[in-house]
């Protein structure tokens, strides 16, 4: 069984094939978010604070931290997020980041095994980042792409995976350190897009033998309801072989399509995590009126 450890200080989270499904935050990323991109570029983090908390809260077991913002002083910004972030809570981290200079910053002052979010298939990417990843002996998502796009044949892109993964091969990453993202497609211009991912996720599994995961929200894109095509998708992908999705845990259909999906792939064992996600409290007293309701009279 391949497994995957990605650790903070003193937390350690198991992603792998016999292991309950991990959860990366997405939230903590401007892209698209105005605000939070103005505030992070002035050096203020207390919704990167506030964003980090209630994803841990709502169930996620590692956090993305992504501090793409144009014309900014990405390394700076990703650095202090990482430490903003490490202060208020003990997740592993995602460092995501196309640029490989606040990659740099940030493993420079993350502290435990972080997971490298990403590495593309072209050889300058390969030749940049994966020398950093093995310096500082993180884990690297490898994205299913290279410099002729994104193919919408499977099996190519399951060739630019294996490329990805021999080549961290040469730098003493081994493939347990490698996740794959097999790029979902939205399904709503692809009709095909969820049923190429799943057979590429099962290929990448038996072949490969690496975890794998993904922008889970990309595939509801442009279509009405998304949390209900991501819980689909997420459930079908995890009996694919998905290991791991970047999603929000804020949306209680998709935490729940992943719990559940823990619970039939007999990765909840007893259905502990559902239960005490789910269980109904018991009312105040309610208890000590049953045990009297129930004694009998002599």
């Amino acid at each position: 069984m391949t497994t995957t450890i990605i650790s903070s200080a003193t937390r350690e989270v198991r992603i792998g094939f016999d292991q309950p499904f991990v959860v990366i935050g997405e939230r903590i990323n401007p892209t698209g978010r105005k605000i939070l991109a103005e505030e992070m570029k002035n050096g203020d983090y207390s919704r990167v604070e506030a964003d980090a908390l209630a994803q841990v809260a709502a169930g996620a077991q590692m956090l993305d931290v992504n501090a793409g913002i144009p014309l900014a002083d990405e390394p700076r910004i990703l650095a202090e997020a990482i430490q903003l972030v490490q202060s208020v809570t003990d997740v592993p981290l995602s460092i995501d980041s196309s640029i490989v200079e606040a990659l740099e910053s940030g493993l420079a002052v993350y502290q435990g095994k972080a997971l490298v979010n990403s590495v593309t298939g072209e050889d300058e990417v390969l030749e940049r980042v994966l020398p950093l990843v093995a310096k500082h002996g993180a884990a690297v998502v490898a994205i299913s792409n290279d410099e002729t796009g994104i193919s919408e044949d499977p099996n190519v892109r399951f060739e630019v995976a294996k490329k990805i993964v021999e080549r961290a091969a040469d730098y003493g990453i081994s493939h347990e350190d490698v996740v794959v993202d097999p790029l979902v497609m939205p399904i709503g211009a692809i009709n095909q897009a969820g049923v190429q991912v799943m057979e590429l996720v099962r290929r990448l599994r038996r072949e490969l033998k690496v975890n794998t995961t993904c922008g889970a929200s990309n595939v509801s894109f442009g279509l009405p309801n998304r949390n209900g095509i991501n819980a689909a998708f997420l459930t079908m992908a995890m009996g694919a072989g998905m290991t791991s999705a970047i999603t929000s845990p804020l949306h209680a259909e998709v935490m729940q399509a992943v719990r559940g999906g823990d619970v039939m792939m007999g990765n909840d064992p007893d259905c502990a995590n559902w239960i005490k996600a789910y269980r109904e409290p018991v009312p105040e007293g309610a208890g000590g009126r049953r045990g009297r309701a129930g004694r009998r009279r002599g």
